[in-house]
């Protein structure tokens, strides 16, 4: 693909949309379509914080150049094209970011890798915005993947053990700490390099005590529940098989990490939606 003219330097009236921007240069090879999605999150929360000074004028014109050229580039891209499968695309991704960085957690793997990965997640599903409101699952994974980020980042930081899993949190979540974590500034030393899958990178230094537990990825199976049989007489719109097929594309993610409940909860979610043509 080719390279992307540059932007210029960052307004601070955008200083919250830094981590989504750096996220878009780091996936403009490794996946065109989130890099995307991220560049069009950022311009339209941009617009909504300040398109009249000079400065940011200039700063989203350029970023909206950046979005066209990628645009051409992708051409006929599905994911582009139709909103439906481009959410479908990014959600897929961030769940499988949150899932390696969930697993590493769980295992006492702490490192900088899986806490980059928990951040992208939460970050990713920042950008799910652009696709309209986030679901009640989505909104809890975003806080506990930030959450998780920046308690392993301290931890370490510190020369701490952080505990795996989601044991000591606070019950009772709370936006406003929430957004502190997610616009604080990096630290300003150089992040250091790593061979793993995702590469590292510096988190915000700021903590976030109050967090959700969030279903699937870690929680424990619930019960399966009956799943209604069809009346005979569903009719199925285009909307409704690609909702299905994301739902088969998560439970395929999940199950790369052998995440059974996540796969199950997925698949049933699609049968439900097959057979009643309801969610």
């Amino acid at each position: 693909m080719a390279a992307l003219a540059p932007l210029p330097a960052l307004p601070p009236q955008f200083k919250s949309l830094q981590h989504h921007l750096r996220t878009a240069q780091e996936h403009d090879k490794r996946d065109p379509v989130v890099a995307y999605y991220c560049r069009l999150y950022a311009m339209q929360t941009g617009m909504k914080i300040d398109s009249k000074t000079p400065e940011c004028r200039k700063f989203l014109s350029k970023l909206m150049d950046q979005l066209e050229a990628l645009k051409k580039q992708l051409g006929d891209n599905e994911a582009i094209t139709q909103e439906i499968v481009g959410c479908a695309h990014v959600e897929s991704y961030a769940l499988k970011m949150f899932l390696y960085a969930d697993n590493e957690d769980r295992a006492g793997r702490f490192h900088k890798n899986m806490i980059k990965s928990f951040y992208t997640a939460s970050l990713l599903i920042d950008v799910l915005t652009v696709f309209g409101e986030l679901t009640d699952e989505n909104m809890k994974h975003r806080k506990y993947a930030r959450w998780k980020a920046t308690y392993i980042h301290n931890c370490l930081k510190n020369g701490e053990t952080p505990q795996a899993g989601p044991v000591g949190m606070d019950e009772e979540s709370n936006d406003e700490e929430n957004e502190e974590a997610k616009t604080s500034p990096l630290p300003s030393h150089p992040p250091q390099r790593s061979s793993s899958t995702y590469d590292p990178s510096s988190m915000p230094s700021s903590s976030y005590t109050g967090i959700q537990i969030p279903p699937g990825a870690h929680a424990p199976a619930n019960t399966p529940a009956e799943v209604p049989h069809s009346t005979g007489d569903v009719r199925l719109t285009p909307e409704d098989f690609a909702r299905a097929q994301k739902y088969c594309k998560y439970a395929g993610s999940a199950l790369q990490y052998e995440d059974v409940s996540t796969a199950v909860q997925n698949l049933q979610k699609a049968l439900k939606l097959l057979t009643t043509g309801r969610e």
